[in-house]
C-alpha cells in the first residue's frame, strides 16, 4: 500500500491511498465467497455459481462495495500512521479508481491539528477574589437549613395569607367558555411563589376554605399558549386546605438536631469554615478560567472547519446520550423545546470552539514548558480511574492501549499547564 499526502489550505490535508491490485482482488474474492451462497443462477445450484458468471450477469463491480468496505478502514488507518499527521476530524472519502485488474485508489480529506503561536501566558493579570465570608452569608446558610427542617402546620381558623401553602381547585374561562389546560384539582400552590400568571395569587389572599371565589386575570401578551395570549380570563377557585411553614428556632437545640455540634455558635463556626472552603475552591476555578481565557486571547491558531464540525458532532451526540440516560427520547426533547438538531448544533458550536482553543493552547504550553507528568502522578491517575470504573488497577492497565495511555498523560500535562499559568498569574 502507498499513500501520498497533499497539504491544502487552513490546516487541511488530502491523503491519496493506493491499495495494490493483489489485495483488492483478494477482497473481491472474499466478498464473492461470502455472498455466493445467496446467489442463484439458471443452470447452477444455489451457492455454486462461478464468480465470472455472476459478474457477467450482474456486472463486474457486483462485489466491489463489500470489498471496499472491508479494505478501507485498515488501509486508511495504515495511511494515517505512515503520514505522520495528527488528524483531528473524520475523513471525507472519495473513490478515485475502482476497476477490475487495477489497484484500488481512494482519497481521504482530513483536518490536521493546527499549530499554535503562543503569546504571553505567564504573569497575566486576573481579578483578585474576595474570600471573606460575612455574617449575612452564614445566616443565609442557616436559613436554608431551617427551610429543610420546617414542618407544615394546617390552618382552619383564618383565610389565606401571603406565604401560605394551599390546595386549590380551579377552572378557567375565557368569554364564558372553559379552555384546555385551565382546570386543576387539589393543586399545590404557595401564595407569592409566582407559579401562576401575575395577579392570580394575590387575589387568593383572604379566600376561605370551602368557599368558591372568582379570580380575574389577563394573560400576558407573550404567553406560551398563543390562543390565550392577551385575553381576559375568569377562574372559579375553591381553597380546600391552608397550611403554613413553621421554621425551627435557631438555637442550640436546632444545632444539635442538624449537626454534630452541641451549640449554635459551634455550628455557625463550622458553616463559616465550609463557606470559606467553597469560596476558595470557586476562586481557584475562576482564576484558572480567567488565565486560560487570556492565554487563548494572546495565542494565534487557524482552526479548520472540519475540526470544529467534528467537535460539535461529538458534543451533540454526547448530549443526546445524556438525555436518553435520563429516559428522554431525543425526538421528544426536540418537540418539547421547539428546537431542531441543526439549531441545537448551532448552540453547541461556540462551546465546541472554546474547548478546541483551550486544549490546543494548553497542550502548546505544556510542550513549551516541557511538562511531563511523573510516574507517581500517572499511577495516582490510574488508581483513581480504576476506583471510578470499579476495576482492579492491573486489569485497567491491561485494558488501556498505547493511545489511551498517551491521552491520559496528555490530560495530566494539560492540568499541570493550567496550574503553572494560574500560579504565575498576578491578582489585581
Amino acid at each position: 500500500m502507498s499513500v501520498q499526502v497533499e497539504k491544502t489550505e487552513k490546516n487541511m490535508a488530502k491523503l491519496t491511498i493506493e491499495v495494490p491490485e493483489e489485495e483488492f482482488e483478494k477482497a473481491v474474492q472474499a466478498a464473492y465467497m461470502r455472498q455466493r451462497k445467496n446467489i442463484a443462477l439458471p443452470g447452477f445450484r444455489k451457492g455454486k455459481a462461478p464468480r465470472k458468471m455472476i459478474e457477467k450477469m450482474y456486472g463486474a463491480g457486483v462485489f466491489f462495495e463489500e470489498a471496499t468496505d472491508n479494505l478501507m478502514p485498515g488501509a486508511y488507518a495504515q495511511a494515517v500512521d505512515e503520514s505522520g499527521l495528527e488528524i483531528v476530524s473524520r475523513p471525507v472519502i472519495d473513490i478515485v479508481q475502482l476497476e477490475s485488474g487495477k489497484p484500488f485508489i481512494f482519497s481521504a480529506e482530513v483536518a490536521v491539528k493546527p499549530e499554535v503561536t503562543l503569546g504571553e501566558y505567564k504573569g497575566l493579570e486576573v481579578p483578585k477574589a474576595d474570600l471573606e465570608v460575612t455574617d449575612e452569608e452564614v445566616l443565609e446558610e442557616l436559613k436554608k437549613e431551617q427551610e429543610k427542617n420546617s414542618r407544615a402546620v394546617d390552618v382552619d381558623d383564618r383565610p389565606v395569607a401571603s406565604g401560605d401553602m394551599i390546595k386549590l381547585d380551579f377552572e378557567g374561562f375565557v368569554d364564558g367558555e372553559a379552555f384546555e389546560g385551565g382546570k386543576g384539582t387539589d393543586y399545590d400552590l404557595t401564595i407569592g411563589s409566582g407559579a401562576f400568571i401575575p395577579g392570580f395569587e394575590d387575589q387568593l389572599i383572604g379566600a376561605e376554605i370551602g368557599k368558591e371565589m372568582e379570580v380575574n386575570v389577563t394573560f400576558p401578551e407573550n404567553y406560551q399558549a398563543s390562543e390565550l395570549a392577551g385575553k381576559d380570563a375568569v377562574f372559579k377557585c375553591t381553597v380546600n386546605r391552608i397550611s403554613y411553614k413553621e421554621l425551627p428556632e435557631l438555637d442550640d437545640e436546632f444545632a444539635q438536631e442538624v449537626s454534630e455540634f452541641d451549640t449554635l455558635d459551634e455550628y455557625k463556626d463550622d458553616v463559616k469554615k465550609n463557606l470559606e472552603e467553597k469560596k476558595a475552591a470557586s476562586a481557584k476555578t475562576d482564576k484558572e478560567n480567567a488565565v486560560v481565557d487570556k492565554a487563548i486571547e494572546n495565542a494565534g491558531m487557524d482552526i479548520p472547519d472540519a475540526m470544529l464540525d467534528t467537535q460539535v458532532e461529538q458534543m451533540y451526540n454526547g448530549y443526546l446520550q445524556r438525555l436518553q440516560a435520563q429516559g428522554i427520547a431525543p425526538e421528544q426533547y426536540m418537540q418539547f423545546t421547539g428546537t431542531t438538531p441543526e439549531a441545537l448544533k448551532d448552540q453547541i458550536r461556540p462551546q465546541a470552539l472554546k474547548q478546541i482553543q483551550t486544549r490546543l493552547v494548553l497542550e502548546a504550553i505544556a510542550e513549551a514548558e516541557k511538562i511531563e507528568p511523573s510516574e507517581e502522578k500517572v499511577e495516582e491517575e490510574i488508581a483513581r480511574m480504576a476506583e471510578s470504573y470499579k476495576m482492579e488497577v492491573d486489569k485497567l492497565k491491561e485494558a488501556m492501549g498505547d493511545y489511551e495511555m498517551s491521552q491520559m498523560k496528555k490530560d495530566l500535562a494539560v492540568q499541570e499547564a493550567i496550574t503553572l499559568i494560574a500560579e504565575a498569574a498576578v491578582e489585581v
